[in-house]
């Protein structure tokens, strides 16, 4: 009897990329003729060329399996042939496109849904997938690109791969690649370097696929050492975790820390060990604020739980490969490390590979400072209950005993009164309970045990009962009121974070944080008025303020912050500031600073209004005279020459002369009209009396518009489709902007002796409708964006007339409707502008 060996599953190998075009699909089927050459069963199940003509060249010689063909609303589509790559069995099949959906009506919904079939059926995989179609890293993509990728593909599917390759280019190389016509066909290439292939985004996909990459290669290191059961530390990178306590010295071995990771070029981590019984350890208002240090220093905090302090330090110094462990010095006192000698120590002795710094602090010779003993988390309302019930359970219990005497042992007897501590505990806390514990055994004594009537206890074990129950009520009683108070301190906790978050968030988003910042505080803690004072010139003065009667000195207010010697946080409302909770003046000094830094945004952004208005209006005057002084004498010479010629009784002109004359002395008034038109534009964007009327409005009747405003000659070539959304724009201002830009692209778009050809485009991208103005001139010289859109600017050397102002008030009239005005290289020399606006809604 013969049969078939069954194969082992397939190895699945992906070509990793950050964008279409990096050479993923090429990289493939490189290694596909690597294999064929060394005698290596290879077909290709699904290779998509898009038209790539090296693409189709890698594919000739390899053998391609026919694909199926399925019918869709009236459709023929194709798709991989499933079953006869499994009939067809080879060694390696090609799948390109790991995240493609199928074709409704196919056997799978997901291609990557046949390749693992394919692999359970012993057949290795080469396929390909881009970082954008990454399932977790599908939000962050749309961000970055403004597009929201359909097809995507379980990280999970991608992680299991034996193999990972990332296939990177440069963006630089990347858009040279497109804009040679290797990428996409000659129609799309503009779109596409103008939208998603812009550098920005290319490089910022680049990164998050160097970074995927990263992980998944710390992921295998992790896996083979499990595999291979290591437990030493492999420095492949430095790392260094900082073992803090919460305690004061934290901020200073944070910040010990950071210099010794930055001396060794490594991550750091910032590690806080909490008890498993979760009773003991730091504040969550200190733990918050290390947090934030953590954060700004540039390190990650991770919280972990254990008992074994040095134990739990050490086994997540090894599980992230940290080859550097920061630690405080002792705060204990000298006679109580005789008896143990501390988690430093014991961490130095078990460290193995792990380097261990001991960091100084000003903390470690002061000892351990105990706090007071926090107040009763109860209402009164519980307490006086609890007080109650410790004097009437244990008597009830007693009372009932007695009656019940004939059926009780001592026994039940004694869970009654355990049972009557519990319940006292419950609701008056450890007091009550105590009390409760202690009158409860002093009646069990004295009624029930013998001899009776008396405190004397003739058997042991009634000795030994009432002890016992005496013991249990008492830590019961202390674990409820514990948990009565961290409960408080969650609660209260809770709601500090929310305000202070509250506050952050209205000095962050609110147009007018400090008014609504005070008017929070004036909510939040029951004041009539609240008000930000501030000392100048040995006088109080009121800097903002809300709710009735605020106060302008803090000597005179009922609640005073200090926020620095000059600057007071002042309520009025309550008696005093005495009458306010120690948690309460935390989160109004927390409020006190973001009021402060509310007021600075204020000012600040007041100040440069007012810097950047007399920037412009200085800038303005000077560019205006230098304008009077050349641009504008030039034709009102002309203009005057002509006159004087036509109106000299001298001299005896032609009919054609005269005519000439004519035209010279209207075109001069049509480039007098337009400087000074440009001038006046300008002098209102300066101002800010600029208004736009927005409506719906479509590029095609804006271009035609401003054609007819142009001036200059040339050949300009609209493709724009009708089909394309209006946008939401003036239309007079977007004739002008138009108007502007195709006059500047013919002017300067130009070669010596050529007459200028401009192309006007269309494209629909992200909820925006972009227009772009496209010369095949000598472009931008280096360094060049960043003035071009400024005022009075002319970047070459030609003889134009103009004073630079026609970019500058496009600019200004783009962005006063909502939208963007940006320059870019057109491919193959040029310059390219887009005017990108939001497109209307659809009505």
């Amino acid at each position: 009897m013969t049969g078939t060996t069954p194969r082992n599953r397939g190895e699945l190998r992906i070509y990793f990329g950050s964008a279409p075009g990096v050479g993923k699909t090429y990289a493939m089927l490189g290694e596909a003729h690597r294999r064929l050459s060394r005698g290596t069963d290879v077909v290709v199940g699904y290779v998509e060329t898009h038209g790539r003509a090296k693409i189709a060249e890698q594919l000739e010689g390899l053998e391609t399996v026919p694909r199926k063909t399925l019918h869709h609303r009236d459709v023929a589509l194709t798709e991989m042939d499933l079953d006869a790559v499994l009939a067809r069995q080879p060694e390696v099949a090609l799948v390109d496109e790991l995240a493609h959906t199928n074709v409704p009506g196919s056997r799978n919904a997901k291609r990557w849904q046949d390749v693992e079939e394919l692999l359970d059926a012993g057949i290795t995989v080469l396929s390909t997938v881009n970082v954008q179609h990454l399932e977790s890293l599908n939000d962050a993509v749309e961000r970055i690109t403004g597009i929201r990728q359909r097809e995507t593909v379980p990280d999970e599917v991608v992680r299991r791969a034996e193999q990972i390759e990332l296939v990177d280019i440069t963006p630089e190389a990347l858009r040279r690649r497109m804009a040679h016509g290797n990428i996409y066909p000659a129609n799309k290439i503009d779109a596409a370097l103008s939208n998603y292939f812009r550098p920005g985004n290319l490089t910022a996909l680049r990164e998050l696929a160097l970074l995927w990459v990263a992980d998944q290669v710390d992921v295998a290191l992790q896996r083979y050492r499990e595999q291979k059961h290591i437990s030493d530390t492999w420095e492949a990178r430095e790392r260094v975790v900082a073992a803090i306590t919460g305690g004061p010295e934290s901020d200073t071995l944070i910040r010990r820390a950071r210099r010794i990771a930055a001396r060794a070029g490594a991550d750091l981590l910032v590690l806080h060990v909490l008890r498993s019984d979760g009773l003991a350890g730091t504040s969550p208002g200190s733990l918050a604020r290390l947090r934030e240090l953590a954060d700004s220093v540039g390190a990650t905090f991770h919280t972990v739980v254990g008992d074994d302090v040095p134990e739990t330090l050490l086994d997540f110094a090894r599980s992230v490969d940290a080859t550097q462990l920061v630690l405080g010095t002792s705060r204990r006192p000298r006679w109580a490390r005789t008896f143990d000698e501390g988690i430093g120590a014991t961490t130095v002795q078990k460290s193995g590979t792990i380097d261990v710094h001991m960091v100084t602090h000003p903390e470690a010779r002061r000892g351990l400072r105990f706090p007071r003993a926090p107040r009763n988390p109860l209402s009164r309302t519980r307490q006086s209950w609890g007080w109650v019930l410790a004097l009437l359970a244990p008597a009830i219990v007693t009372a009932t005993t007695l009656w019940l005497e004939a059926r009780m042992s001592l026994v039940n007897a004694s869970l009654g009164y355990f049972l009557a501590t519990v319940l006292v505990a419950l609701v008056g806390g450890i007091a009550p309970a105590v009390t409760t514990a202690l009158l409860g055994g002093g009646l069990l004594n004295f009624f029930l045990t013998e001899p009776r009537y008396t405190l004397a206890i003739a058997d042991p074990q009634n000795v030994a009962t009432v002890t016992i129950m005496v013991l249990v009520g008492l830590l019961v009683a202390v674990v409820v009121d514990r948990a009565a108070r961290l409960a408080e301190k969650a609660a209260r906790a809770r709601t500090e974070a929310a305000l202070l978050a509250s506050y952050s968030r209205t000095v962050l988003t609110h147009p007018e944080p400090l008014q609504r910042l005070l008017e929070k505080v004036v909510e939040n803690f029951g004041q009539s008025s609240a008000a930000l004072v501030e000392r100048r010139n040995g006088q109080w003065h009121l800097a903002a303020s809300t709710g009735l009667n605020p106060c302008t000195n803090p000597a005179a207010a009922d609640v005073d912050i200090e926020i620095n010697p000059d600057v007071h946080l002042v309520l009025r409302g309550r008696a005093s500031s005495g009458s306010f909770d120690p948690a309460d003046r935390i989160v109004l000094e927390g409020a006190a600073g973001q009021a402060l830094v509310a007021l600075r945004q204020q000012r600040t952004a007041q100040e440069a209004v007012e810097t950047q208005r007399e920037a412009d209006a200085a800038r303005l005057r000077t560019a205006l005279l230098s304008a009077v002084g050349h641009d504008l004498r030039t034709p009102l010479a002309s203009m005057k020459a002509t006159v004087s010629t036509l109106l000299s009784p001298d001299v005896e002109l032609a009919e054609s002369d005269s005519h000439e004359l004519l035209v010279g002395l209207s075109e001069s008034l049509n480039q007098l009209t337009k400087l000074v038109g440009n001038l006046l534009d300008s002098s209102r964007l300066a101002t800010g009396a600029v208004t736009p009327q927005l409506q719906p409005v479509t590029y095609d009747e804006v271009v035609a518009q401003g054609l007819a405003q142009l001036d200059k000659k040339g050949i300009v070539t609209t493709d724009i489709d009708e089909q394309l959304p209006a946008v939401l724009a003036d239309p007079g201002l977007l004739e002008r902007v138009v108007a502007n830009v195709l006059n500047n692209a013919l002017t300067h778009g130009r070669h010596p002796g050529q007459d200028p050809d401009v192309l006007v485009q269309a494209s629909e991208y992200a909820g925006r409708v972009e227009l772009r103005i496209i010369d095949h001139g000598p472009g931008l010289p280096k360094h060049a964006a960043d003035i071009l859109f400024a005022p009075f600017q002319r970047l070459d050397d030609r003889n134009h007339t103009g004073i630079g102002l026609g970019l500058n008030v496009a600019k200004g009239f783009t962005e006063a409707m909502n939208g963007e005005i940006r320059a870019e290289d057109t491919p193959g020399g040029g310059l390219t502008i887009v005017i990108s606006l939001p497109a209307a809604p659809h009505p």
